[in-house]
């Protein structure tokens, strides 16, 4: 057999099986080498993940750099949100959750053993698909984190000993809603239940509590979708903003807005598969992956 042949043979053999509507194609590994110009806030090598039998990402390995926005993209089921919940071992709390491979943040591997979760999960900080805020005040909603883990003392007995935070407390609070686009909406209603606030304001709320903690990674997974058109504007402003100072990477199903507001967009397709990893620009443009090409254009997913 020719080397030609041996090589068309083993194209055939690695093409995957598609969904409905995706054409078939083999990946090529430099579709998914990118390469920014700026420092990497997380690589990830050879990183697989099952829930029991179910191989849910398959061999992803890629750079996030740091202080930019980096979407991630595909049709439901590919991996999207369970690859972001890899990143800081979100996926710990499912029992079935199976990982192989590294993901290094810090220059270490965080699925190492002996690895403080609480530490990480403040260093690398997590916004939900719905808004979720406790049923506190606005104020005991972003100061709840710095008081959980100690970094606030406050109450009588820190009054007696003369160690009381109130101040320091003040300033986080306004410099946290501050930073989430919100301290002028509720700056003279902190103490009222954040419950009472609109969906959108909830978001940003969560994203305040989120950087209370001082984490250097924000994770969003779909941070708008149960937001209006306005709302969904103000969280994609914000996430621009924030980008300046954090290391973002946003799971959306929202094309257009992964356009809008990322630097670099990363393309999951069937069987968990980084398919492509980009410039947003080049991706939505002239994209290497004719599959990736189908699914922008809406011939599938």
């Amino acid at each position: 057999m020719t080397e030609t042949a041996i090589a068309t043979e083993a194209d055939e053999q690695t093409t995957i099986e598609t969904t409905d509507g995706e054409s078939t194609e083999r990946t090529r590994k430099e579709w998914t080498t990118y390469r920014s110009d700026g420092d990497t806030a997380i690589s990830v090598r050879n990183l697989d993940v099952y829930y029991g039998d179910e191989h849910a990402l398959d061999d992803i390995s890629m750079d996030i750099p740091e202080q930019s926005v980096t979407a991630l993209i595909g049709p439901s089921g590919c991996g999207k949100s369970t690859f972001l919940r890899s990143l800081n071992r979100m996926n710990d709390r499912i029992k079935s959750a199976r990982v192989e491979g590294t993901v290094e943040f810090g220059g270490e591997d965080i699925y190492q053993d002996g690895v403080d979760l609480v530490e990480l999960r403040k260093r690398i900080g997590m916004v939900f698909q719905s808004p979720n805020p406790f049923p506190k005040s606005i104020r005991a909603n972003v100061a709840y984190g710095p008081r959980k883990h100690g970094e606030i003392d406050r109450g009588l007995a820190a009054r007696l000993l003369g160690r009381d935070d109130s101040d320091q407390e003040k300033a986080l609070v306004e410099r946290s809603l501050r930073q989430a686009a919100l301290w002028e909406e509720v700056n003279d209603r902190l103490d009222d239940n954040a419950l009472g606030l609109s969906g959108g304001q909830q978001q940003r709320l969560c994203i305040a509590r989120c950087l209370a903690v001082g984490p250097e990674v924000i994770l969003m997974d779909e941070p708008a979708s149960a937001l209006d058109p306005i709302a969904t504007s103000k969280i994609e402003d914000l996430i621009e903003e924030l980008a300046e100072e954090y290391t973002v990477v946003v799971v959306t199903h929202n094309m257009q807005q992964a356009a809008r507001i990322s630097d670099q967009t990363a393309v999951f397709l069937t069987g968990g598969q980084l398919v492509e990893y980009d410039d947003t620009d080049t991706i939505f443009e002239s994209p290497e992956s004719q599959r990736v090409e189908d699914y922008i254009t809406g011939k599938f997913g």
